[in-house]
């Protein structure tokens, strides 16, 4: 099978831009949410996954490496399963194939690489704006917090996928800052579900 996997960051975004690529696939697959979620956990790649572990994709196009993820560590771990499954991954924006002809792209690791740290780098830049964005807004007399009477109970908080990342992450004896990476969050946010995680006895201290 020859799969085309597109990603929008937002509920928001259509995925209409992705709609001037007329070339001819078995399947098309578009996931709306964040890159820092990780490929095998998302809706989409998740039946794109389990096609891949059942032999049946010879080639997987994306527009861009952050198609796949943000986090350096979670994209090459997903191109190298890719690899493994001997599966063609096409990145259509750099003409680049990990397998073209069947076989492997000499080149093909040490780009795949730069890129994808390229990727890591331009979020951790918006995340440097948004910050100093933040506290600009504040310096003016804005609030920040959510509004009154929506506030998320703890129990609600352990539920969400970045807060189960985590937990399963720290479980297997990560670092903070190790874990930080795998989920593609803050270290507070993962002090932040450790504490709540231990105070609902789902972690030991």
């Amino acid at each position: 099978m020859r799969i085309k996997y597109n990603r929008v960051s937002t509920l928001q975004q259509s995925g209409d831009r992705f709609s001037i690529d007329n070339d001819n696939y078995d399947q098309v697959y578009l996931d709306k949410v964040s890159g820092s979620v990780s490929f095998n956990e998302r809706p989409k790649g998740k039946e794109v996954a389990q096609l891949v572990n059942e032999g049946k994709v010879k080639e997987l196009v994306v527009e861009e490496f952050s198609r796949l993820g943000r986090n350096t560590g979670d994209v090459i771990r997903t191109l190298e399963w890719l690899e493994d499954n001997e599966v063609n991954l096409v990145v259509r924006n750099i003409g680049l194939q990990s397998r073209p002809n069947g076989q492997k792209n000499p080149i093909w690791k040490m780009i795949s690489s730069v890129m994808s740290s390229l990727y890591e780098m331009e979020l951790e830049n918006i995340k440097e704006r948004t910050m100093v964005g933040r506290q600009v807004y504040l310096q003016n007399g804005g609030v920040l917090g959510r509004p009154s009477g929506t506030n998320e109970s703890e129990k609600e908080f352990l539920k969400k996928a970045n807060s189960q990342k985590v937990i399963k992450s720290l479980k297997k004896g990560l670092t903070i800052r190790e874990v930080s990476k795998v989920a593609g969050v803050s270290t507070r946010t993962v002090m932040k579900v450790k504490k709540i995680a231990i105070r609902h006895g789902i972690m030991n201290k």
